[in-house]
Formats: structure tokens, C-alpha cells, sequence
């Protein structure tokens, strides 16, 4: 095997900092226009691939990015290293107990969303597979198996970001779309280990195709059963005798190689074990929100923007431009989710405008599509045209989900936040210590003012804290509830001077607690008081100035002149 010279690390070095530097940069481009950062980082790639440099100057190209030799296989291996990253990551953003706590709805949700486009991606693909690019040699099976799939994963990273965008991350209509992309992209990657198990032996194991996928769904029960208690137990080992982040960021990249590793071995691609690893280590409530961010964002801006821009790389978008095609997975794929995710809620009682957004939140593909399509296409099952194809479809269906959901959404009654508060319902210095305790301290405050039942508010609140802690950053908590029978929204509003731990994403305290609560019959109120009172609170000095009012009047006084007109 050819070493690698001072020559070659140099070159190595120098493609890494422009393809990484050109990625960055078009990455936060494509978030400052309010589309995913992947679309930017992608189309750095397509920049730098044979797309445009390769046409204009193919020997530098060539220079940079060589096809072949000892840093072609360089790149491929970190690439292949930023993925696994990546895909950990999107295993820890999988909470398994969102889906068991959110109920029914974001199950029923999860199942339709991923059940009807994939038979709907299946039927076209064995139906007319010419017309959807499948080669004369592929495997007819397989390759139906492996669109069906393609089409009706979700691209969870996407939609939380999408929803974050919106300020209706925690909200309820937020957590049925999580807790139903977490179900649909563990159910996805499941099938797809199997469809790959099916292929043979992609990663030169050895066993026979039986034994591999017996070893894969052993590997996946015992990770999410045994082994998730088993991390769940060792992590307060890790925060108690490990210095932060460096303990838990270590245990969580370590697990994450050895599922990658076993996998491989298994023969089937690393990158499933590391998402079944991250999504093990996601769910232990031990994991602090602020350790997530911190994972996500240390693999979020470097690694990540590495992978999507190398996929640029591979092929020339402009060469294998198929319209027709393109048009046609776009509309499979649009058409399946769109009535999956409709059709889901609807099955789960949501009402149909709610629905109807839920339908667009689950149509993005995203970069999960750009994965197994990139899988896909190094396992021979599709040739460049599709593959070129489903990277477009992804990048539109993730463009579409967040207009869409704004102009549906889009509340028929402007509720404002000054109209829900009231004296009496203005705690200046809450007792409590726990979230639980704030809770009961402002939901018998609406009893004793408004005469409803403290017991069941309190039971509903809490309902929905447990699913999702409220805590949203900056020192502030927004628990809330749609109760039934309630005509007018009520916000409760609670100051803390020692602080309640919500477990929010920077890991502070909620000094500033805002308990919402509103008709069941009109999900708009708590979208648009929930959405009012996070604007407000992203100026990092607006919870300094909260704090200094001693009264109800100095406080509306304050919040009046800082809500925009």
C-alpha cells in the first residue's frame, strides 16, 4: 500500500480547509435565507466537485480532489468517519421515551408516515421500475425495497430545526411531528440494515445473508433493551468522576465506534450501529440537554458540513440531470408523506387544519433521503441519474415543510399574551423548587382566581411537562396545556429568584416561569403565546429586566412596550 508523502498531506490539508471553509460558509447562507444549512454544504460540493470546477478547471480539480490514489481514499475515510459522527448524533436526538410518552398520536402519526409512502414508493418502483431508473442487472426485490424506503424516511434533524425556526419545538403539535419522525427514522434504518443484510455482504463479512440479519435485529433488540439500561446506568458514573463535556462527549464517541465497528463486522454499515448507539444514549434522562447541544453542535460544524459537501464530490448534477425523473420521485414522495402524515393525524383525532401541517412537517426527506441514496449508490443498487435525482427531492421536500406549516398555521384570531394575563394571576416570588412544585404553586393560583379545578390543571400541565420538559433557554420556562371547556387563554405568570432546573438546552435555570393555558377548541392561542413569548425572550436581556418588576402593572408595562406592533 502506497504511504502517504509530505506531498500528500498537503494536498490533503488544503482540500479539507476548502471544502470545510466552503461549506461553513454557504451553510450559514442557506440558514440565513431560512433553508437547512445541508442544502448550502451540499451545493459547496457541487461547487467544487466535477459539477463546476471539474468543467472549468479540470486539472486543479483534479489537484484538489483526486479520483483516486492515497487521498482519494484519505477523504473517503474521513467522510466515511463524519457520517457515522453524524448519524450518532441523529440516534441521540431519537428520545425513545417521546414516543411512549407523547401517546397514541404521534404513534399513529409515525406509523401512516412511513407505512403509506413506502407501499406507495413500492408499488411504483416494482410496478414501473424503467421509468424510476432501475439498471437491467439490479434486483428487482431490492430495489423496490430500497426507494420505498428512500422515500418515506424522515429527516428528523430538519424538522426539529424547522419547528425550532417557528417556536413551536415544545408545543404540542411540535412533539406529535417529533415523536413521530423519531418513530419513523428508527423504523426506516431498521429496514434499511435488513435491505442491505439482504444484498449479501456489503462489508465482506462473511456470514451468510440469514445470519446477518439474525445478528442485525439481535444487535438492534439488544442495544435498545439491555443496552440502553446499561448506558442509562453508567452515565452518572461518567458526570460524577469525569470532568464536563469532555467525560460525556468521550463515553458517547466511544460507544458510538464500537456500534459502528460491530456492525461492520456483522456486515452491514457502520453507520447503523452508531445511530442505534446514539439513539440508546439519547434516551437516558441522565443525558442533560445542554450535553446534546453541545454533541450536536461539536459534529453539527465540522464533520457534518464535510460529509454533505463530499457528496458533491461524486458526481457531475449536471450530466446526470434527468427531469422527468426528478419530477417523478418528487411527486411520489410528496404525494406519500403528504397523506401519510395527513391521514395519521386525522387517525389520531388532531383536527384537519392541525393535520394538514403535520402532513407538511413529515414530507421533508432530507439529508436522512441523501444517506441512503449515497448508500444506495456505493452498493450498486442505483446508478447516478436516481441517486442525483433523490438528493434533489430531498433538498425540496425539506425547502417546502416550514412555508407551508407558517401559511396553514397562520391563526384565523390574533391572540396576544397581554390579553391572557391578570393580576391575580401574577406570582412575583414563587416557593417552589422543582418544576412539579411550580406547577402545583401557579395552577391552584388559576383555582382560587378563576374557580377551576387546580387537581385536573395540574394533572394536564404536568402531562405534557413529562413528555417534554417546557424549559427553552435564556432562564425561562413555558409549561402549558389545552383544557377542555376552557373559553378565554390564561397565562400564569411566576418569578423564581433562586431558579427551577426545566432541564432546558442551555442547561440554566428558569427563573421566569409562564404557565399557559388554553381552549382545547383552538390550537392557535397556545402557538401564538407560545411563539410571542419566545421572541421576547431571545434578547439575552429581557429576563434581567423581568426580574427587576416588583408589580403586575410595571411588568405589563414592560411587556407592552416590548411586544412589536
Amino acid at each position: 500500500m502506497e504511504n502517504l508523502t509530505q506531498h500528500h498531506f498537503m494536498v490533503l490539508f488544503l482540500s479539507l480547509g476548502i471544502l470545510l471553509g466552503m461549506a461553513r460558509v454557504l451553510g450559514e447562507l442557506a440558514q440565513r435565507l431560512r433553508q437547512p444549512a445541508v442544502l448550502g454544504e451540499l451545493f459547496a460540493g457541487v461547487l467544487l466537485g466535477p459539477t463546476v470546477l471539474g468543467s472549468i478547471a479540470p486539472e486543479f480539480s483534479a489537484f484538489l480532489f483526486p479520483p483516486q490514489g492515497p487521498n482519494a481514499i484519505a477523504l473517503e475515510a474521513i467522510a466515511t468517519l463524519a457520517i457515522v459522527l453524524f448519524l450518532m448524533v441523529a440516534g441521540i436526538e431519537v428520545d425513545l421515551s417521546t414516543i411512549w410518552r407523547q401517546g397514541r398520536v404521534g404513534c399513529k402519526v409515525g406509523i401512516a408516515s412511513i407505512a403509506i409512502p413506502f407501499l406507495l414508493g413500492f408499488a411504483a418502483a416494482w410496478l414501473a421500475p424503467q421509468a424510476l431508473g432501475r439498471q437491467p442487472d439490479a434486483d428487482p426485490m431490492i430495489f423496490a425495497l430500497f426507494l420505498a424506503i428512500a422515500i418515506s424516511i424522515t429527516a428528523l434533524p430538519i424538522i426539529a430545526k424547522t419547528l425550532m425556526d417557528m417556536d413551536l419545538y415544545r408545543s404540542d403539535i411540535g412533539m406529535v411531528v417529533v415523536s413521530a419522525a423519531i418513530f419513523n427514522d428508527l423504523a426506516g434504518w431498521i429496514v434499511f440494515a435488513v435491505v442491505l443484510g439482504l444484498m449479501g455482504n456489503p462489508a465482506g463479512s462473511g456470514h451468510s445473508i440469514m445470519l446477518t440479519i439474525a445478528l442485525t435485529l439481535a444487535f438492534v433488540g439488544a442495544m435498545l433493551t439491555l443496552g440502553r439500561w446499561l448506558i442509562h446506568k453508567a452515565l452518572p458514573f461518567v458526570q460524577a468522576y469525569t470532568r464536563w463535556p469532555g467525560g460525556e462527549l468521550s463515553f458517547a464517541l466511544i460507544l458510538g465506534m464500537l456500534g459502528a465497528a460491530c456492525m461492520e463486522w456483522i456486515g452491514i454499515h457502520a453507520i447503523f450501529g452508531a445511530f442505534l448507539v446514539g439513539a440508546a444514549v439519547g434516551d437516558s434522562s441522565h443525558l442533560r440537554e445542554r450535553t446534546r447541544a453541545t454533541i450536536e453542535q461539536f459534529v453539527s460544524f465540522i464533520f457534518a458540513p464535510i460529509f454533505f459537501a463530499s457528496i458533491g464530490l461524486k458526481v457531475n448534477f449536471l450530466t446526470y440531470f434527468d427531469g422527468p425523473l426528478v419530477l417523478t420521485v418528487l411527486l411520489i414522495t410528496c404525494v406519500g408523506k403528504l397523506a401519510g402524515g395527513i391521514l395519521g393525524a386525522r387517525w389520531g383525532g388532531m383536527p384537519p387544519r392541525e393535520a394538514r401541517a403535520v402532513g407538511f412537517a413529515m414530507v421533508s426527506v432530507g439529508a436522512m433521503g441523501i444517506i441512503v441514496g449515497l448508500l444506495a449508490l456505493e452498493a450498486g443498487i442505483i446508478r447516478q441519474r436516481l441517486f442525483v435525482a433523490l438528493v434533489i427531492m430531498a433538498m425540496a421536500t425539506s425547502m417546502m415543510g416550514g412555508p407551508a406549516m407558517r401559511l396553514i398555521l397562520r391563526p384565523t384570531k390574533k391572540w396576544r399574551l397581554r390579553d391572557a394575563l391578570s393580576s391575580k394571576l401574577f406570582l412575583r416570588e414563587l416557593k417552589a423548587g422543582s418544576p412539579r412544585e411550580a406547577i402545583q404553586e401557579m395552577t391552584a393560583a388559576v383555582g382560587e382566581a378563576v374557580g377551576l379545578d387546580a387537581e385536573a390543571l395540574e394533572a394536564a400541565v404536568w402531562t405534557r411537562e413529562e413528555a417534554l420538559s417546557t424549559g427553552i433557554g435564556n432562564g425561562v420556562a413555558l409549561p402549558h396545556a389545552r383544557i377542555e371547556g376552557l373559553q378565554e387563554s390564561l397565562v400564569v405568570v411566576g418569578f423564581s429568584d433562586t431558579g427551577i432546573d426545566f432541564d432546558a438546552p442551555d442547561d440554566k435555570l428558569a427563573h421566569a416561569i409562564f404557565l399557559i393555558l388554553t381552549p382545547a377548541a383552538d390550537p392557535s392561542a397556545q402557538l401564538e403565546i407560545t411563539s410571542e413569548l419566545a421572541r421576547l425572550f431571545r434578547d439575552p436581556h429581557m429576563l434581567s429586566r423581568v426580574l427587576r418588576m416588583q408589580s403586575f402593572t410595571d411588568f405589563l408595562a414592560l411587556i407592552s412596550a416590548s411586544v412589536r406592533p
